[in-house]
């Protein structure tokens, strides 16, 4: 089965084995967490080819490789299967080398592996507040923790006073961290980011990566996945 961008299903066969000089990835389009592996996939410039899940019917072959059946997962040529997003980005990182996103130094990578900590506590609130208004629900006590904790980022940033998490250049935490802002405006949180004016640079200046740009959906088009995702059926083959 050649790799194809619409999603694969349990009716689906299962592909073939991954061709030399190529690395798989599982994904689904729109995940927040497959796209980490896809971001650092393009920075690097692996060769890949990807086959999207359909995360809601998933195949069995699929289970096989991940039986908690989340995406991203890495295939490699030898069979090899590795998946949770932070883990295949690390992955990548120390079997691709020729282009490094961690800092050399074990302190700096430290540093990003705590603040990769830190951001794994705010990534609920994008969730809570963004379907708590789609049903209704009052949302100002998360959308106060949630400015909390993002004011802590800008803070971060400000201290350190340098364009991206990790310096003067993008760096691994910043893609790890990119998703759920690329997606702020959608899920109804960007009025909580007008009090921190570093991070607001951080986006801006994120949004012109080209690897970025390569691997994004416009609002609207997370709109149309996240309306269809809440109404229980959701259009993992959006826009194709």
């Amino acid at each position: 089965m050649a790799p194809s961008p619409k999603c694969q299903g349990k009716a689906c066969p299962a592909p073939g084995p991954v061709p030399n000089g190529l690395i798989r990835l599982y994904s689904m389009r729109f995940c927040p967490f497959a796209q980490r592996a896809r971001l650092v996939l393009t920075a690097k410039g692996v060769k890949h080819e990807i086959i999207n899940i359909n995360l809601k019917d998933k195949p069995d072959w699929f289970l096989e490789k991940n039986p908690s059946g989340t995406v991203p997962v890495l295939e490699t040529s030898s069979g090899q299967v590795i998946y949770e997003s932070p883990i295949t980005c690390e992955y990548l990182e120390e079997a691709y080398p020729e282009k490094k996103l961690l800092p050399s130094d074990p302190f700096e990578r430290a540093q990003q592996k705590m603040l990769l900590d830190h951001y794994s506590k705010v990534i609920p609130y994008f969730y809570k507040i963004s379907m708590g208004k789609k049903r209704g629900e009052d949302v100002s006590a998360a959308e106060v923790e949630f400015k909390d904790k993002v004011s802590q980022l800008n803070e971060y940033l400000a201290k350190k006073k340098t364009k991206y998490f990790g310096g003067n250049s993008i760096t691994m935490i910043d893609y790890l961290i990119w998703p759920w802002f690329e997606r702020a405006e959608m899920m109804g949180v960007k009025h909580c980011l007008a009090n921190t004016p570093e991070l607001r640079k951080w986006i801006e200046c994120m949004f012109e990566d080209p690897v970025v740009k390569a691997t994004m959906f416009s609002t609207e088009d997370h709109k149309v996945f996240f309306n269809s995702y809440m109404d229980g059926n959701p259009n993992y083959d959006h826009g194709l």
